[in-house]
């Protein structure tokens, strides 16, 4: 089988299809239910083949039961004159998310207990949301404050909040095997670019890549709501768990922060030494985050009922970057060229992914005679020696025992190199794959 390495990618290109994605995905009102999630998802199965799936209110999921459906029409909060001194039409942010309906006259005391701004960022909009606690509310650049004089005011929101569904996406490349990849995203945030947006766009550009792609593994792409999208598909689907080897979650992806990589809770499974190993040699400002029980979806596919191992994949963390959740997380934070470089760094971790065999050496008593085979001084590579190391080290730690990545990391080469090297001797008949259980060649895997 011939896998897919990772092509010649004009980054240009990519990154401007990806931010013309988030460009379009941006203005939706979204939440972790409701029409804005359906709309979102409508559009990305423009891109790709997207099965769409509806949990009913009130489905137990694990300790969690599926919430009511929110959506909401319209919102505003009026002066005395009639004028619209907060205005959802003007970003969906200034309505706490889940917010239940109401529509009264209310004095400005009464008012300022529903009114979240950020003193330190006066000019943005925070981002707020109360999804498990009925009340309503506004959010507002606390400049604005200031304009709110008058002693009563009109507020309407024009919400539901009652028994729906629970909507997520889900997308399933068959592969050689029906070992699988996980690719997670959330598509639960309003306008916010790059949480989470960004994550969306990279998972729509790499399901596209893939699929035209020969593959080994099985992906399965999933654009759920945080935290319930999640445990609500792990609760549908906890046998399938069993088939996931290698995961990542994707978010945060478009700011111009350097890469980031949160491991699993194993902290030495395959995907985390693969992305390390990756960012390593990218030659790139990267940063390797130990696991906690905090941040995105990884923290329930890691729970201990189920210890997968998937990571998270970012540019700056969550919190780090001070436009995180406000108005100031738009399309012109989110960097085109910081796309592209996201996608090109996951599709080489991917490409590692499929590329990392065990092979045995066919001739391993003193190195072979590689001259005669006119393999020696002739494999590509802008590097002839490192190459001829690479192709030497592959002989050496091929026993059956030693993975792809093993050899990498054991000879501190690029993961690339190494791969070419065994694909080389493998044509010229001095290597041969084993077949080994997922994780076997690694002996450091957790168990």
């Amino acid at each position: 089988m011939t896998s897919f390495t990772p092509a010649a990618v004009n980054p240009d290109e990519i990154g401007h299809e990806m931010h013309r994605l988030v460009a379009e995905l941006y203005p939706i009102c979204r939440s972790i239910t409701g029409n804005g999630v359906r709309e979102t998802l409508r559009l990305v199965q423009k891109h790709i083949s997207l099965a769409i799936h509806e949990v009913p209110t009130g489905t137990p999921v694990f300790d969690w039961t599926v919430p009511k459906e929110w959506n909401v029409a319209d919102a505003w909060v009026k002066n005395g004159r009639g004028e619209r001194v907060i205005d959802f039409q003007r970003s969906n942010l200034h309505v706490v998310g889940y917010s239940v309906p109401v529509r009264r006259r209310v004095s400005r005391e009464e008012l300022a207990k529903h009114l979240h701004t950020l003193p330190d960022r006066p000019d943005w909009i925070p981002w707020r949301t109360s999804y498990y606690n009925e009340t309503w509310g506004f959010c507002l650049a606390h400049n604005r404050l200031a304009d709110l004089t008058e002693d009563e005011y009109e507020v309407c929101i024009d919400s539901t909040l009652v028994p729906g569904h629970l909507t997520y996406g889900e997308y399933l490349l068959p592969g050689e095997t029906t070992d699988e990849v996980l690719l997670s995203c959330h598509v639960c945030h309003p306008s916010l670019a790059n949480d989470n947006m960004a994550g969306v766009a990279l998972a729509v550009a790499l399901a596209r890549h893939l699929a035209e792609q020969p593959r080994r593994y099985s992906y399965r792409f999933l654009f759920i709501p945080g935290t319930i999208g999640s445990i609500t598909w792990l609760s549908r689907n906890e046998a399938a768990t069993a088939n996931i080897r290698h995961g990542l979650v994707l978010a945060c992806a478009g700011d111009p922060g350097p890469l980031t990589y949160k491991k699993s809770r194993r902290g030495d499974a395959e995907i985390d030494r693969t992305v390390a190993w990756v960012l390593k040699h990218s030659g790139r400002r990267s940063e390797i985050l130990d696991f906690s029980p905090y941040g995105y979806d990884e923290r329930q596919f890691c729970s201990p009922g189920f210890d997968l191992p998937v990571g998270c994949f970012m540019r700056t963390p969550h919190s780090r970057f001070p436009e995180y959740h406000t108005s100031a997380d738009n399309l012109d934070f989110v960097r085109p060229e910081a796309l592209a470089d996201s996608y090109t760094t996951v599709r080489a971790v991917l490409s590692a992914l499929e590329h990392n065999r065990t092979y045995l050496n066919l001739n391993p008593k003193c190195e072979p005679q590689l001259g005669r085979r006119g393999i020696y001084r002739t494999i590509g590579g802008t590097d002839a020696a490192a190459s001829e190391l690479a192709m030497l080290w592959v002989l050496n730690l091929s026993d059956g025992r030693h993975s792809l990545l093993d050899i990498a990391e054991r000879s501190g080469c690029a993961f690339e190199p190494i791969r070419r090297a065994a694909d080389l001797l493998h044509q010229h008949q001095l290597l041969e794959p084993v077949t080994t259980t997922p994780g076997a060649a690694n002996p450091r895997r957790a168990v």
